[in-house]
């Protein structure tokens, strides 16, 4: 993490209020506040200008828009041979917004190889529920017979996703749940779905890194749009092989 008080970077400290630091000034390792508070309407804030807050116990709450970011066009979801296999046969159930505080504990408490600890702590569980409540958070859900054994959860803002994470009981469970989220995004048009931190297996789905400079410019047109704002329980997914 860069220091608050780095020579190159102004690190701003967060008032009452909630504006928020211009990202395009931030370092590539996309650190640019700390502070403030974890409220619905400075969450969203915070989202609406491509910064998300990420910090761990103990710390202050720090908030980062780093440079590349990972997005995933919900139509360019890429489907490898065998997980087409394991889709055609059915092995899981996918629900939207059915279990958002049991999906948040479980990308919590699920763990992790090469990490110990999660920086989903209780007051960020709590107010991501706040934000499911209030219609702007979801969840998607795969189950085996009745049982939940992975999913993800992010938040819809216009035409735009912001992914936070995804947990897996049972081989390809939280993969299928990021495919389903793809193809319903897809049909409703939206734009992309932010992974925020590039990985390999992000990558290997189809995720592409765009410079911050265009993801902002992407995210100012896209939250625009109308979006969908309310429960997601109504949405249905079962796989298709001609998308």
């Amino acid at each position: 993490m860069a220091s608050m008080f780095d020579d190159d970077y102004l690190i701003s400290p967060l008032g009452a209020d909630h504006i928020f630091p211009n990202p395009r000034n931030a370092s590539d390792e996309g650190l640019l506040a700390f502070g403030g508070d974890l409220s619905p309407s400075r969450i969203l804030t915070a989202y609406r200008k491509g910064i998300f807050p990420w910090y761990g116990e103990g710390d202050p709450i720090l908030w980062w828009s780093p440079n590349p970011r990972s997005l995933l066009y919900p139509s360019q979801f890429k489907v490898s041979k065998s997980f087409r296999k394991m889709l055609k046969s059915n092995r899981f159930e996918v629900k939207f917004d059915t279990n958002f505080a049991d999906v948040i504990k479980a990308c919590a408490y699920t763990p992790r190889e090469g990490q110990s600890g999660t920086w989903i702590l209780p007051e960020m569980q709590d107010a991501y529920i706040k934000l499911h409540e209030m219609g702007f958070a979801h969840s998607v859900e795969s189950y085996i017979d009745g049982k939940l054994v992975g999913g993800l959860y992010g938040i819809s803002i216009g035409g735009a996703f912001f992914g936070e994470s995804m947990f897996s009981h049972v081989s390809d469970a939280s993969k299928v749940v990021f495919k389903a989220l793809s193809d319903v995004l897809a049909l409703r048009s939206y734009d992309f779905i932010d992974c925020q931190i590039p990985t390999e297996h992000l990558k290997s789905l189809g995720a592409v890194i765009v410079d911050r400079d265009e993801f902002l410019d992407s995210l100012k047109a896209t939250i625009q749009k109308p979006g969908d704002l309310g429960s997601w329980q109504h949405y249905k997914w079962e796989y298709n092989d001609a998308r």
